[in-house]
């Protein structure tokens, strides 16, 4: 089963994404697939925070670029937080529109659980930096892509996460 969490930043969709997967996957601690790279020391903080929080309920991998790999190799039920944090790492290593449609293919036809997260960006102004306007793009893009394959879709706003789909 494939599952998608979207709201804007600071929704708490992560949090909704969290309790979702510990609710429908009793057993084994999920595995939490964060793909936040290191950027400075206030995310390293921020990345500390998280997992020290998480540690007694979920398996923390890492894993920045490489998500299909990654999830293809746990036995279990994967969260993958957050797919926007990935598409701006894929685009700062400069993958394309392409390469990171690819992935999220061969992502979605895994067998496995997976409870994804993603910013909802489409509410937003129309940037004047060209980079921004791509990410926004692939983002709304990788949105569809994800909501179109999973079984279930929420989207959440303030905390309190309704089903769409």
């Amino acid at each position: 089963m494939k599952t998608l969490f979207i709201g804007g930043i600071k929704s708490g969709k992560s949090q909704a994404a969290e309790k979702y997967i510990q609710k429908h996957h009793k057993g084994a601690k999920p595995i939490y697939l964060a793909t936040t790279e290191f950027i400075d020391d206030e995310m390293q903080k921020k990345i500390d925070v998280h997992k020290e929080m998480r540690q007694e309920s979920f398996v923390t991998v890492e894993e920045a670029l490489q998500i299909k790999n990654t999830i293809a190799k746990q036995k279990g039920a994967v969260l993958v937080e957050c797919l926007s944090m990935w598409i701006n790492n894929m685009l700062y290593h400069e993958y394309n529109t392409q390469e990171i449609e690819a992935q999220i293919a061969n992502v979605m036809a895994l067998k496995q659980d997976i409870v994804f997260v993603i910013n909802d960006v489409s509410c937003s102004v129309v940037s004047q930096n060209p980079l921004t306007r791509k990410f926004v793009n692939i983002n709304g893009k990788v949105a569809q892509l994800v909501a179109q394959k999973c079984d279930e879709v929420y989207q959440v706003t303030a905390g309190i996460s309704v089903r769409i789909k």
